[in-house]
């Protein structure tokens, strides 16, 4: 299964996502790594698997190894990550902030692939979680490396695009 056939299971009121699916494989403003990276951790974290047997075959070929590993280790951190920090954020005792996370997170050191595509599909799972302060680290990361706002812009797109899929399969 690829993006065309899950476009093809998907109904009719879903055109406009449909339409969006179409564009992403074509987007100029990422390199292919992070495109299909970005592919790979999104369906991942949406947690469908219709979408995510799609995505990985659409990534088929298109990432190392090491590549694919590194997605999908974005997307199972920040599954861990997102539920801490967006904790410690939305909490009203201060205390949990200045409180050790215990989470061991060493992958995020050594992914295995340049920090900045790490960076990026941490920040679109994050932002598919609802993660606060882990989009607020993860876009500044991405700032200082020299990301543009465009790119940053495109990333969250995709993770849009991408969980919108994997509610219109649920919605069937």
């Amino acid at each position: 299964m690829t993006i065309d056939s899950l476009k093809s299971q998907m109904p009719d009121y879903a055109k406009d996502v449909k339409l969006n699916l179409s564009n992403i494989a074509s987007d100029e403003a990422l390199t292919d790594q992070q495109k299909y990276g970005l592919m790979v951790a999104c369906a991942i974290a949406s947690r469908n698997s219709t979408v995510r047997e799609a995505f990985l075959a659409e990534a088929d070929g298109k990432l190392s190894a090491e590549a694919l590993a590194a997605a999908k280790g974005a997307a199972t951190l920040m599954g861990m990550n997102n539920i801490y920090y967006r904790f410690v954020h939305l909490a009203s005792n201060n205390d949990y902030g200045s409180m050790p996370a215990k989470l061991r997170m060493n992958f995020i050191g050594r992914p295995g692939v340049d920090k900045v595509d790490f960076e990026l599909w941490s920040l679109a799972v994050s932002a598919m979680n609802g993660c606060g302060m882990c989009i607020d680290s993860h876009e500044g990361i991405l700032r200082e490396a020299g990301l543009t706002t465009d790119q940053i812009q495109t990333a969250i797109r995709f993770a849009a695009i991408i969980q919108s899929a994997a509610i219109a399969i649920e919605s069937l």
